[in-house]
């Protein structure tokens, strides 16, 4: 389960990985554009499906998944 309703997992849409809802872009290929330095006018630019909403969606979810703990071995 995700953080977010912007976010969805669904095995049979990218492989299951995480993805902006009602498109087929994933989570990672957002984080990798802004992680590269492009702005957040680029990244909407770029991908026209995209709002200012799922953008915050994709980072506040990044920031969700550092709060996670490994298991210890």
């Amino acid at each position: 389960m995700t953080p977010n309703s912007r976010i969805i997992s669904d095995p049979g849409i990218c492989g299951g990985d995480p993805c902006i809802k009602e498109t087929r872009i994933p989570v990672h290929v957002i984080l990798s554009h802004l992680a590269a330095g492009d702005s957040l006018e680029t990244v909407l630019r770029e991908f026209p499906k995209l709002t200012q909403e799922d953008l915050r969606a994709c980072l506040e979810y990044a920031a969700y998944l550092t709060t996670e703990k490994a298991a210890p071995a």
